[in-house]
């Protein structure tokens, strides 16, 4: 039972990934089908697709998700610290090194100052990781967004761009601590639906960020054709580093096997969903907005190869853990 609902995740996955794939492709192909309507820019569908993503992730949420805080407090700590620390200064040295303009290099060092995606549980499920780490590590950088987000940003991407600290603290506000708290309310008052509810919200949530991503590529698509397979391979060895820095600091912390390798996912998967909502408040979509539209395909498809081969060389001692509903929102 577990290795086919295991076969499912990862199934599922790949399809999430081969859709983002084929929207990047069509959206730099036909571009206009993905800039207006009419008189409407569909950029502006961007924050409210993220708003409902966000609120599917607070239906699935519940108290226990922070138990873990209190059970594994090193390893929690030691996760989300690992996250915020590596991929910022990852972001902001590729960005460097790589020379990008200013707007594009911002882009960069954003991705890096995201908080962990939601796609990261399902990997470590895959993986046969430490899920209900993964998860109270996924929760807790989400709701330390509004806060790191910002701060990291004006100090590591403000010599590329404008950055206000309290502007964008309440931009993540909306869009992400809102949402989970009216989805933890809903949750709470249609608890008996919420196995309805957790079977729908996925699906959104993968036809959202799917149309967002095509928006993004669409509306910088002459940027993105300058410096695509430059700004690709910066993405891809940020996404790389990330995974193999967060697994060796959680081994040189004394983490067990299982828990290093969750910290590396956790570390690798960045909410590439967020970093376009901020893109789009900021007002440059087609700039800063293409690192984490090009980040999210790219960290899908190195996730599944790398969770699936962990998954067929499992730990040799894997700690007991409760079975936990694994989210499978992709953000």
């Amino acid at each position: 039972m577990k290795a086919e609902t295991n076969a499912r995740s990862s199934y599922s996955n790949l399809i999430y990934t081969a859709l983002i794939i084929m929207a990047v492709v069509v959206a730099l192909s036909f571009p206009g089908l993905f800039t207006q309507v009419g008189d409407f820019p569909l950029k502006k569908l961007i924050v409210p697709l993220l708003q409902i993503i966000m609120l599917g992730m607070g239906t699935t949420m519940a108290i226990k998700d922070f138990e873990g805080v209190i059970q594994q407090p090193k390893a929690v700590f030691i996760g989300v610290s690992c996250h915020f620390l590596i991929m910022p200064l990852l972001g902001y040295t590729l960005a460097n090194v790589f020379k990008f303009p200013p707007e594009i290099a911002a882009g960069v060092v954003l991705i890096g100052c995201s908080p962990s995606g939601l796609a990261s549980n399902v990997m470590c499920f895959i993986a046969k990781a430490n899920v209900p780490l993964s998860i109270t590590v996924t929760t807790l950088s989400t709701l330390l967004a509004p806060f790191l987000m910002p701060a990291l940003m004006k100090l590591l991407a403000g010599e590329f761009i404008e950055i206000s600290f309290l502007k964008m603290m309440i931009e993540i506000m909306e869009i992400v601590i809102l949402p989970v708290i009216v989805g933890l309310i809903l949750n709470r008052i249609f608890h008996k639906s919420a196995v309805i509810i957790n079977r729908v919200m996925p699906l959104i949530s993968m036809g959202g960020i799917v149309l967002i991503v095509a928006i993004i590529t669409a509306a910088g698509r002459d940027s993105l054709l300058t410096v695509g397979w430059t700004l690709a391979l910066c993405v891809l060895i940020h996404n790389l580093t990330g995974f193999t820095l967060g697994y060796w600091s959680a081994r040189l912390f004394g983490m067990d096997e299982q828990s290093s390798r969750t910290v590396a996912i956790e570390v690798g998967l960045q909410n590439g969903g967020l970093a376009s909502g901020i893109a789009v408040q900021m007002g440059k979509v087609a700039t800063v907005g293409l690192a984490p539209a090009l980040f999210g395909p790219i960290m899908n498809t190195t996730g599944s190869l790398l969770a699936t081969y962990w998954s067929q060389n499992p730990p040799k001692e894997i700690a007991p853990q409760a079975t936990p509903a694994v989210k499978t929102q992709d953000v």
